[in-house]
């Protein structure tokens, strides 16, 4: 009998996580900008928490593979509680250094990484025992990221403004405790037995095997090279290009705030219809058309209309076609990567997908400032446009209908896919991550919280 309480209780305790992280991704900024009163520094702290997450998903897959999903999970979770609950504690005596706040965060960023290393796979293992489709499964696991960080921003500005950034951080850390006790009590599931042996020479060839695992399968490869394009593409329009439009064509920053709300809210709604119609519609089609649509028209609303009731319009459909993407990708990785697999391959997927974040903000804003703005929305509009044709040019993207791996796909070994994933009717990767306009995706999961 199907036994569906641990996705319930993994899609409780990520929710519970996520919208505490949302609120500390606020609250440690802000704790750091008001008392050292430097921007510098601000974004020194931020970069040293991301940069282990990023690189703890790409290089973290073979050690959970060791310690096993379920434990993994709860482990990094519990660390990271621990960690960040030394922030405020710190601040409290008087001791916390930036030094002392960077070595702490780098901490919570390995831990937070080893969790959704763990996170990721956890998804499909606790789908595939309770009999939930694999994109309705995506599809909740993306709706519950995107409800989270839409309801974390908000909660943090007004829970910052009553009691201090201090306690803010300090409820993340019990979000970070409460999503291990959950684990703990409720997270019981049959997986993959961990992984034996111990040395760098094995970690080294477990790593591998992953990273070969992705270069020998077209579609996964074409899936998570088109999202970190177009990932690229819309940090510069969500972190530039958006708000040099308000600032030219409105003029007060408010704007910005409600477009990123309603955008939010659309990406929330579609995730849920992409786990409801995942399993009932063909995949290619609903990817490569959702793919179109929720791209390309965001730019050239901007570039050719100052209507702001026009471009809220747009942005909702954009987004409610972006939700529906995360299900069809998720489903596919789920399927085709074998199980013993997936903390390496998903992580080296969800990390892929934010390579190229700071490189789109930094690349949109220097073509807006040299170009103008409406040039740099066309050429990254048309750069959007032509990554977005992928699917249609490419005979291997046809393979997204496949509900079962194909025959000849096999694991770098060379021994067989087949059994390896749930067959049947199955993100961000990813992802990071509130939402700046257009939801950062991350094949086989969400962004990064």
């Amino acid at each position: 009998m199907p036994r569906r309480g641990p996705f319930i209780a993994l899609i409780s305790a990520y929710v519970v996580s996520v919208t505490g992280t949302s609120m500390s991704a606020i609250a440690i900024p802000w704790l750091v900008l008001t008392t050292t009163g430097s921007a510098a520094q601000t974004g020194v702290v931020v970069f040293a928490q991301l940069l282990p997450y990023v690189a703890t998903q790409l290089l973290g897959g073979p050690v959970v593979d060791r310690l096993g999903l379920r434990r993994s999970f709860i482990r990094g979770n519990a660390a990271a509680a621990t960690a960040i609950a030394v922030i405020p504690l710190c601040h409290a005596l008087d001791v916390l250094t930036l030094p002392v706040l960077i070595g702490l965060v780098v901490i919570v960023g390995v831990c937070r990484g080893v969790a959704d290393c763990a996170n990721g796979p956890l998804v499909p293992t606790t789908a595939e025992a309770g009999g939930i489709p694999l994109e309705r499964a995506a599809g909740l696991n993306a709706g519950a990221n995107r409800t989270a960080l839409l309801l974390g921003a908000p909660l943090a500005g007004v829970l910052v403004t009553l009691f201090g950034s201090p306690a803010v951080v300090l409820i993340d850390a019990g979000t970070f405790a409460a999503a291990a006790v959950i684990a703990t009590i409720w997270i019981r599931v049959p997986e993959p037995a961990p992984v034996a042996g111990t040395g760098v020479r094995r970690y080294l060839r477990d790593l591998g095997e992953g990273l070969r695992f992705v270069r020998g399968h077209r579609l996964i490869l074409g899936m998570m090279t088109m999202v970190a394009v177009t990932n690229l593409l819309d940090q510069g329009l969500a972190e530039v290009m958006l708000p040099v439009w308000i600032r030219d064509e409105v003029g007060t920053p408010a704007v910005l705030g409600l477009i990123s709300g309603v955008a939010g809210g659309a990406a929330v709604l579609g995730s849920l219809l992409g786990a409801w119609l995942g399993p009932k519609l063909p995949r290619w089609s609903m990817f490569s058309v959702s793919y179109v649509i929720s791209g390309v028209p965001r730019f050239a609303v901007l570039a050719l209309s100052d209507s702001l009731p026009l471009i809220l319009a747009v942005w909702i459909v954009a987004e409610v076609f972006s939700g529906t993407l995360n299900p069809v990708m998720s489903a596919v990785m789920y399927e085709r990567i074998p199980p013993d697999l997936r903390a390496r391959v998903l992580g080296v997927a969800r990390s892929t997908a934010w390579l190229g974040l700071p490189f789109g903000a930094l690349a949109g804003g220097y073509l807006t400032e040299a170009w103008g703005l409406y040039p740099a929305l066309w050429v990254f509009g048309g750069a959007y446009f032509v990554t977005t044709l992928a699917p249609f040019v490419f005979p291997s993207w046809r393979q997204l209908n496949d509900r079962t791996p194909a025959a000849d796909e096999r694991r770098p070994d060379g021994s067989d896919v087949a059994g390896g994933a749930a067959g049947g009717d199955g993100a961000g990767m990813g992802g990071e991550a509130g939402d700046h306009g257009h939801a950062e995706r991350g094949a086989g999961g969400d962004r990064p919280r």
